[in-house]
């Protein structure tokens, strides 16, 4: 069986209702363990015990949150041990214009710094999911929509 971990910060809880909308999506590939998880409990060290990680933050000054960061630089220790695991980014924002491409696009360098398999989308946010305040029913479509093919992604190459 495979897993997935979904790694979330949130203050104002649209980041943690995102989380939920991929671990929903993904729950839909037979196969595919799921775990939500706040940034505040997760370890570099747990990150080895999955095969796909998603990583969602609110937007802050144009990029992810500091908890998120921390995780980040504290998975150093483990550089090279996540190679060719399958991983995706998400994020929400105040605004429109507040970050959230910036933010997608920074926590996917961390993983592709760390060799991870980073699957794109061809429609909608083609990074990862983003929303603008509380998800409405077409972004929590999209973080559906994501989950299902990481994990889709995640079961043909750990299967």
């Amino acid at each position: 069986m495979a897993k997935m971990l979904i790694v979330f910060h949130t203050r104002s809880g649209n980041t943690e209702t995102m989380a939920e909308y991929v671990a929903d999506g993904a729950r839909g590939v037979e196969g595919i363990e799921v775990e939500v998880r706040s940034v505040d409990i997760v370890t570099p060290d747990d990150l080895l015990g999955f095969d796909a990680i998603v990583i969602g933050s609110p937007v802050y000054f144009g990029t992810m949150a500091a908890e998120v960061k921390k995780l980040i630089d504290e998975s150093v220790v483990h550089f090279t041990k996540l190679d060719g695991k399958v991983g995706g980014a998400f994020t929400s924002s105040g605004g429109a214009h507040g970050g959230n491409e910036t933010t997608v696009l920074d926590i996917i360098k961390a993983l592709m710094v760390h060799g991870m398999v980073v699957k794109g989308m061809s429609a909608g946010a083609h990074y990862g999911p983003v929303a603008v305040g509380p998800p409405d029913e077409d972004e929590a479509e999209e973080c559906r929509r994501y989950g299902y093919d990481l994990a889709e992604l995640t079961m043909r190459l750990f299967g």
